[in-house]
Parts: structure tokens; C-alpha cells; sequence
């Protein structure tokens, strides 16, 4: 009885001090995805993105984009480089998506499966909003060591029915995501890469490449830098503005 009591004494002392000792529950699914949102899209931001295609024989064409971002469901881009696209914008309010091109009457409805820029990277992977706002946690799996996360789309307007992602355990950042449709095929895959500060205190990954078995042998590339915390007003992020967005950089 005496042998109980101690036993029993010890798992009580046990329990009082595990939160002090750094004991924790594992991190459920929800939790990862939010690090992972919270990581890739620190809340309201700019910042610079360089998008490189490259074809079969080599060639490359490359973009210079300012992005902008507010809440989890606003994204402005406005093309800076090459001097052909220089003023082009886009818009992108939840599902729904616009390009203003100068001296044309008035934006543009796109989708989420076209591209502005060409190459494997599509307007949903260019104006991307939270994960979380799009997806639904699956499942939740452990893989080579890293968290391995199936996303369901929430709605069928997501430009991916299915996502599988591994993510880096310590830095709670993606290292890869193969994006299916709903039919289960491949349709690309994404790959981050080069993580580092990238500005305003940030750690995550610096490019992110793509390739595709619908596009073989075409690669894109995607480099963010110079990333801000910046905060702007709603009016921004609406139809009436594209014009005017190249006045705030």
C-alpha cells in the first residue's frame, strides 16, 4: 500500500510540473496549418516578387510584382518589370479576381487557373490567400520526419480540391506541397526553398519553384524579398484603385 502511494504521489507531482518543464500536447493539424499561414503571410505586408518561367530550351521571361496584402482575404499585385507590363494590376477578393490593364476601359474578370505572367504558376499561386481560408484539415500524418498535413478544399471555387503538405517541424513552414485535383490527379507541385530572413524579422522560405506533369520540362520560380509589415486602408484593395496603386509604392 505504501509502494501505491508513492507511485501514485509521484505521477500527481508528475502532472503539476510538465507544463513547467516543457511538456506539451502534440500540435493538432489546425494549429500547424495557423503556424504555417502565420509564417508564409506574417498578417498585413508588401513585398517584392520576381517570378522567372523557364522553358524546355532554356529561355526565361521574367516579372517583377509589388504585393500586397490585408486580412486573409485582400491580395493587390502591380506588375513593376518588364517595361511591357509595367502598371498592369490585380485584385483579389476571396474567390474573385480582376486585371486592370492601362488605357483599357476597365478591369478584367480572371480565374484562378489562368495565369497573368504565363508559365506553370497560376493566378491562385500568385495572389495566394491563408491556407486556412481555403482549406480544411484532412488528416494529419507524420513523414521523413516531417509533419505531413491533407488539406481539403473548403468550396469548390479553390483552384486545388486536395493539397498535400509537408511541413518543416521546427520552422512550421512548408517544404512542399503536391496540389491534386478532385479526380486525385497530380496537377504540379510546389517546392520551397532558401529559408531565411527575408525582411522585417521574418524567417520562411525565400523562393518557392513549381513544375507540373500537365507542363513537361517548364519550371517557374517564385522569389519574395523586402517583405513589410504595412497596413492600408480598404479602399485599396477595391476596383476604383487599381489605377492608383502605383502611387503608394
Amino acid at each position: 500500500m505504501r509502494h501505491k502511494t508513492l507511485i501514485s504521489a509521484l505521477c500527481l507531482l508528475l502532472i503539476l510540473i510538465a507544463p513547467k518543464i516543457g511538456f506539451s500536447e502534440p500540435l493538432t493539424g489546425e494549429q500547424i496549418l495557423e503556424a504555417v499561414d502565420g509564417n508564409l503571410q506574417p498578417g498585413d505586408l508588401e513585398m517584392y516578387r520576381k517570378i522567372i518561367n523557364i522553358e524546355p530550351d532554356g529561355t526565361k521571361k521574367e516579372f517583377v510584382l509589388w504585393f500586397l496584402k490585408k486580412d486573409q482575404d485582400k491580395v493587390v499585385t502591380l506588375f513593376v518589370s518588364p517595361a511591357s507590363e509595367e502598371g498592369r494590376a490585380t485584385l483579389r477578393l476571396g474567390d474573385n479576381m480582376w486585371l486592370y490593364i492601362p488605357n483599357v476601359g476597365k478591369p478584367i474578370r480572371i480565374t484562378s487557373m489562368q495565369s497573368v505572367v504565363g508559365g506553370v504558376f497560376n493566378n491562385a499561386d500568385i495572389m495566394r490567400l491563408d491556407y486556412g481560408v481555403e482549406y480544411d484539415v484532412a488528416a494529419l500524418s507524420e513523414d521523413q520526419g516531417q509533419h505531413l498535413l491533407e488539406l481539403k478544399a473548403k468550396s469548390g471555387a479553390v483552384a486545388y480540391d486536395r493539397l498535400k503538405m509537408w511541413v518543416l517541424k521546427k520552422e512550421l513552414v512548408p517544404s512542399r506541397i503536391d496540389c491534386h485535383a478532385a479526380t486525385g490527379m497530380l496537377i504540379k507541385t510546389l517546392h520551397f526553398k532558401e529559408i531565411k530572413d527575408i525582411g522585417d524579422g521574418v524567417v520562411r522560405p525565400a523562393a518557392m519553384e513549381t513544375d507540373s506533369p500537365l507542363y513537361k520540362g517548364y519550371r517557374s520560380i517564385m522569389v519574395s524579398a523586402n517583405l513589410k509589415k504595412r497596413s492600408l486602408p480598404d479602399e485599396v484593395f477595391t476596383l476604383n484603385y487599381l489605377s492608383r496603386v502605383k502611387d503608394l509604392r
